[in-house]
């Protein structure tokens, strides 16, 4: 009797380290990039080779957070990023490389290479500003696929798709990227304005007149969406 309620209570150790490693990969892997400490949320992120430099490779975990086709607008702009640790950033500058590609195959067969920075990001991940790209439509023939290039959105309740149909064109513009190129995006925030400069540019691509989140200050990420395999290197953050 006792050898079978000991092999019981390891049946349900064991099962619950196993539910704990499960937590740690969606939430709370620790990844060290470029002397930089990251933790990923709802991704799975590794420190890879690419064209022979290193850099840090993230894609969204579909196991941890589920998407649905029929409720796109529901289930994507979420927390899926590898958050910075211990930083604090109210106003300054955040500066990233990216490279983004589509994944092969692909759950979404909408996806466009959704790549961004996401900051002012609240301790639980509840609330959080970000601006994105789509670079596979950044230098599309038609006008209209470019001119939803660039996404703002604040998490949770200012998603694109309420901001398209409440402020049509106001949260989106074009930007001349695409995939499986190397872009270089800097957000400059201050206060409730956003300013954001694509690649050598001398004036800023978008601006963000009044931001719409509830959070003032918080910790920044590299943040990816669905279809998409990120790169990443370079961050560089300058408060202000």
């Amino acid at each position: 009797m006792k050898r079978k309620i000991n092999t019981y209570l390891l049946n349900i150790y064991l099962f619950s380290f196993v539910l704990s490693l499960c937590a740690v990969c969606a939430f709370g892997q620790e990844i060290v990039f470029q002397k930089q400490k990251f933790e990923a949320i709802n991704v799975t992120a590794s420190v890879v080779k690419l064209n022979g430099e290193e850099v840090l490779k993230v894609e969204r975990d579909l196991k941890a957070l589920p998407f649905d086709v029929n409720r796109l607008e529901a289930t994507v702009d979420e927390p899926t990023y590898v958050k910075l640790k211990n930083v604090d950033f109210e106003n300054g500058v955040i500066e990233v490389k990216m490279l983004s590609q589509i994944q092969n195959p692909s759950p979404f067969e909408g996806a466009q290479g959704f790549i961004g920075l996401a900051f002012r990001i609240s301790d639980d991940n509840t609330a959080y500003e970000s601006i994105y790209l789509r670079p596979k439509v950044g230098r599309s023939e038609n006008q209209m696929f470019r001119n939803h290039t660039v996404q703002y959105y604040a998490y949770p309740d200012y998603k694109f798709d309420r901001l398209r149909k409440e402020a049509p064109g106001m949260y989106e513009t074009t930007a001349p990227v695409n995939i499986n190129e190397w872009i270089t995006m800097r957000i400059e925030v201050n206060g409730q304005k956003a300013y954001m400069y694509i690649n050598d540019a001398r004036y800023s691509t978008f601006v963000v007149d009044i931001m719409k989140g509830s959070t003032t200050h918080g910790s920044i990420a590299l943040w990816v969406d669905i279809g998409t395999i990120g790169y990443f290197k370079d961050v560089k953050v300058i408060k202000r």
